[in-house]
């Protein structure tokens, strides 16, 4: 595995359908684990294991991460609910590095919140609809909200999100596209709350909503 301030996203073979085992298969024959493993706040020291694995096909941006964790909950079903709260993996991208990001935030059962703008206080939701019809979720811990559970838990989500997605930018074509990004674990409403990152956040208290802090996604 490896984990650095810049990563090169492959072009893979698109999955034969849309599918977790598809993208599983394509993903990880062709592309690098990567991890989420910096404690950017001392008093939140719990680091669960985190990875992900990252690739694209012509209009579709493809995720696969990996989480061992003490507590897992997913109370949040609905789009553009507070996922952050639950279980949650998190995917921050400044497609065009125009100063302005899409958030994705999965829960562990795919709940999906996203919205766009250039910092925490200017946030434009995209429409739930759109999610629910365009973006592709499928975890091992299914999809039914659950409350919290304590034990050793291993989870694992594939995501698909189609170039639509990206409203704000009308077009997006991922091929040679360098883009600036962060990836995320936290569980904020879970009995060991932690924010850890892919890229350093040097913010004096947890918050994810730092593009200055990003990394570089160079698309093949």
């Amino acid at each position: 595995m490896k984990n650095s301030d810049d990563l090169s996203v492959s072009k893979i073979t698109t999955p034969e359908k849309m599918s977790f085992s598809s993208i599983s298969h394509a993903l990880e024959s062709e592309t690098a684990a990567v991890l989420i493993d910096r404690i950017n706040w001392k008093e939140y020291d719990y680091k669960p294991e985190v990875s992900f694995r990252m690739g694209y096909s012509e209009q579709i941006l493809y995720l696969k991460f990996y989480v061992s964790e003490k507590h897992i909950l997913a109370k949040h079903s609905s789009p553009n609910t507070a996922t952050h709260r639950d279980s949650c993996v998190e995917f921050f991208i400044d497609p065009d590095q125009s100063g302005a990001y899409y958030n994705f935030e999965f829960n562990c059962i795919g709940t999906t919140h996203l919205a766009y703008g250039p910092n925490r206080q200017q946030r434009s939701f995209i429409p739930p609809q759109l999610i629910l019809e365009n973006l592709f979720t499928s975890s091992t811990l299914g999809d039914e909200p659950f409350e919290e559970k304590s034990g050793d838990f291993q989870w694992e989500m594939v995501v698909a999100i189609p170039a639509q997605l990206f409203i704000h930018h009308p077009g997006l074509r991922f091929e040679k596209l360098i883009s600036k990004a962060n990836f995320y674990k936290c569980a904020d409403a879970t009995k060991q709350p932690h924010y850890i990152s892919w890229n350093t956040v040097k913010s004096p208290k947890p918050d994810f909503h730092r593009p200055e802090f990003f990394g570089t996604l160079v698309f093949d």
